[in-house]
């Protein structure tokens, strides 16, 4: 017939001898180099590792689902699948390579007709489904199995998966379905449910690495070892990506190989002395060499938010420079060894505060430079706020400035005379021309206030109606008061603790531990009350009622009015507070010994006196020399006046004589007839009695005319009053009388 075979005379024309000797075009990089086995895969051992040991242990599952970035190898690990089950030494996890059935399916070969492979884009409704149920269930030609390997499965439509459905679930013995797709989640519920499905992932750059050189020494190509890591960036962790962009590079080289600057200008990456400038001009903070920097990218014809990120990738590395000393070296940056040095020089000039904030910055703007209309505009705006000083007063703005002081103290232009006197983290004020305290004046400025006891002394005239005390009273005024002793000490003590700071600790530093005696104690007792009160006031407040009785041989004798308190200071734990205080202020560490005052005995040994009254209630009487004794209660006798120097009245009970029993029930207004106290508002002050009252006054307190009388007074100095009973008898602590009105 004619056409079915060349004549015998006939034979190939010489345009046919042209045409096959023309050499065929070489194939692309990624499929040349597309594995053969999974041993091959690069980077996906999480896959290849489990599908391996179910085609060794045979655990084969009709239906599989690949899922993953592109080129990470998902379509490539269905035909290796699709060749281990229908290898004649197969199911294996290591196809032969030599049969029938290998060789139809390797990377090179013409493909088999047992594996059908289907792209979901264009075959994906639901007429393609049908049509490949009804081919599903014919038996393989020549292979073992009949598999379908679904590309793009993400593609296929509602119907078309819903009338796969029960082929899927329930699919003849020699049938097997692989899925591969970027988006598993569009694949609908019931088809995944009924697969096994393996995730790819994006290969790391290391593994990608050692796959480039190993091509590119099989290829026989020179190259830069700066070109590697601009490949695997435009690579973005994509095999196929990254073989397309190498194979690119070596189509536009010439005979010296692959070159960083063809690159770099090839893919649209910014320079890296670029960006080497841009950096340490943020560090110096030269805005003039960062703006002609930016007019050469934009004069360069590059992408303003090319650069902004690239400049944000050079931002990470000296962040995770600056962290990690040796990250190049375990792999955390995959930078040549050239450029290191210079780039810890960048991280050094920066500070890690001032690089998290620029980095910040560049990509706060790069979210705004997204549909802008001036990108040069919004790249110079970023660069002038790296530049400026951080203006917020947070904590990453502090260390910014901080950091940046830092570096200023400890630049050589800054290491003059002036500043080589004062550490780098002490800010100092500027000398005033006045003389400077010399350093023998240290000790006497820390030296201990005046004496507090005669404070208690000035205010004793005011608490006895205007008299000055006698001679027997000065023992009682010499006893702190519950309610008062803190607040004279604090006021006797203020003009000096004005100018000094809370804890003093220069007297530790200037007065040596063996001049410290008791008499000091007893002058800077109100100081270390003050410092006891900030560390704990339970102990302060059990201290306001003792003295220092002795400090000798190293123990430190504490006397306090009642027993209890010197028993509950104890053990309390108080003492350690104390301790801790005297270590401070005057470096000592004595051992504590705590002491109850003797009934009737005033802190310094003194009997207390008996108190004074204008007149006595009922059952008491005058005193001599005019002052009125204080009556008793319900027909008690009371505690008779006192004269200078003299005794009690005739109907006085001696001074020792214990008032408790006087004093169990409430105290009677000082208004109250049938209290018989007198009454203020009745004096005349015609008759040359004192003037009245402005206000009236709380009769516990006060010690004018018609008043109660003082229970110190009525127990010799055991200071029985209402406050007091309270304190020993239901265990609490009155820091302040308010009084009854």
């Amino acid at each position: 017939m004619t056409g079915d075979a060349p004549s015998p005379g006939q034979g190939p024309g010489p345009a046919d001898q042209s045409r096959h000797a023309a050499p065929a075009a070489p194939l692309a990089l990624y499929r040349r180099y597309r594995p053969a086995s999974f041993a091959e895969v690069k980077g996906q051992d999480h896959v290849t590792e489990p599908l391996r040991q179910a085609l060794r242990s045979g655990r084969i599952n009709h239906a599989y689902l690949f899922s993953g970035p592109r080129g990470c190898g998902k379509t490539s690990s269905a035909r290796i699948l699709a060749r281990s089950l229908n290898c004649e030494q197969g199911p294996t996890p290591d196809p032969c390579g030599v049969c029938d059935s290998c060789v139809a399916l390797a990377p090179t070969g013409p493909g088999s007709i047992d594996v059908i492979e289907i792209d979901a884009a264009s075959h994906g409704g639901v007429d393609d489904a049908r049509d490949l149920r009804e081919r599903a269930f014919y038996a393989p030609v020549s292979g073992r199995f009949k598999i379908y390997i679904i590309d793009e499965a993400h593609m296929v439509t509602r119907e078309g998966f819903n009338a796969l459905l029960k082929l899927v679930e329930e699919p003849p013995p020699h049938l097997k379905f692989v899925f591969a797709t970027t988006e598993p989640e569009k694949v609908i519920a019931t088809i995944r449910s009924r697969t096994h499905h393996y995730p790819f992932r994006l290969v790391p750059p290391a593994v990608l690495r050692e796959l480039l050189e190993q091509i590119l020494a099989s290829e026989a190509i020179a190259y830069e070892p700066a070109v590697l890591p601009v490949v695997i960036r435009a690579g973005a962790g994509s095999v196929r990506d990254s073989l397309s962009v190498l194979d690119q590079l070596i189509a536009g080289s010439d005979e010296s190989g692959l070159s960083y600057a063809r690159a770099v200008a090839l893919l649209g990456y910014t320079d890296d002395r670029l960006l080497d400038e841009v950096a340490q001009a943020f560090a110096a903070r030269d805005g003039a060499a960062v703006f002609r920097a930016i007019d050469r990218v934009v004069e360069g014809g590059h992408d303003p938010r090319r650069f902004a990120a690239d400049l944000l990738d050079r931002l990470r590395d000296l962040i995770v420079l600056a962290a990690v000393p040796d990250a190049v070296s375990t792999g955390l940056l995959d930078v040549p060894a050239d450029r290191v040095d210079g780039m810890r020089a960048q991280a050094a000039g920066f500070g890690q505060a001032e690089l998290t904030r620029a980095a910040e910055i560049i990509s706060a703007g790069l979210i705004e430079m997204r549909g802008a209309t001036s990108p040069r505009l919004l790249l110079e705006l970023m660069c002038a706020q790296v530049l400026l000083p951080a203006p917020g007063g947070g904590d990453a703005d502090l260390l910014s400035r901080l950091e940046r002081l830092e570096r200023r103290l400890e630049s050589p232009a800054s290491s003059g005379p002036a500043t080589s006197q004062a550490p780098p983290s002490a800010v100092q004020p500027t000398p005033q021309p006045a003389s400077p305290a010399p350093p023998a004046a240290a000790p006497p400025a820390a030296a201990p206030p005046a004496p507090a006891p005669p404070a208690p002394a000035r205010t004793a005239p005011a608490a006895s109606g205007g008299r000055e005390p006698g001679p027997g009273q000065a023992g009682a005024s010499a006893r702190p008061d519950p309610a008062g002793a803190a607040a004279a000490w604090s006021r006797d003590s203020a003009p000096v603790n004005a100018s000094r700071p809370p804890e003093p600790a220069a007297p530790a530093a200037s007065r040596p531990a063996g001049s410290v005696d008791a008499s000091l104690l007893r002058d800077r007792w109100p100081d270390v009350l003050e410092a006891v009160r900030g560390e704990r006031k339970v102990a302060w407040m059990l201290l306001t009622n003792a003295t220092v009785e002795s400090l000798a041989d190293g123990v430190l004798t504490v006397e306090f009015a009642r027993e209890g308190d010197a028993k509950g200071f104890v053990s309390s734990g108080c003492g350690d507070v104390l301790g801790g205080v005297l270590q401070k202020m005057f470096g000592i560490s004595p051992q504590l010994k705590t002491t109850a005052r003797t009934t009737g005995a005033a802190p310094g040994g003194a009997r207390a006196p008996a108190g004074s009254g204008r007149q006595g209630g009922p059952g008491g009487g005058p005193g001599p020399a005019g002052t009125s004794g204080s009556g008793g209660r319900d027909g008690t006798s009371g505690t008779g006046g006192t004269a200078p120097g003299g005794a009690g009245g005739p109907d006085a009970p001696a001074a020792g004589t214990d008032a408790r029993a006087a004093w169990n029930d409430p105290p009677p207004a000082w208004d109250d007839p049938a209290a018989g106290w007198d009454d203020p508002r009745d004096e005349d002050p015609d008759d040359g009695g004192p003037p009245p009252p402005a206000a009236p006054q709380n009769p516990r307190t006060a010690s004018g005319p018609g008043s109660r009388p003082d229970p110190a007074q009525a127990a010799g100095g055991r200071a029985l009053r209402g406050m007091d009973l309270i304190e020993r008898e239901l265990g609490g602590r009155v820091i302040e009388d308010v009084g009854d009105a």
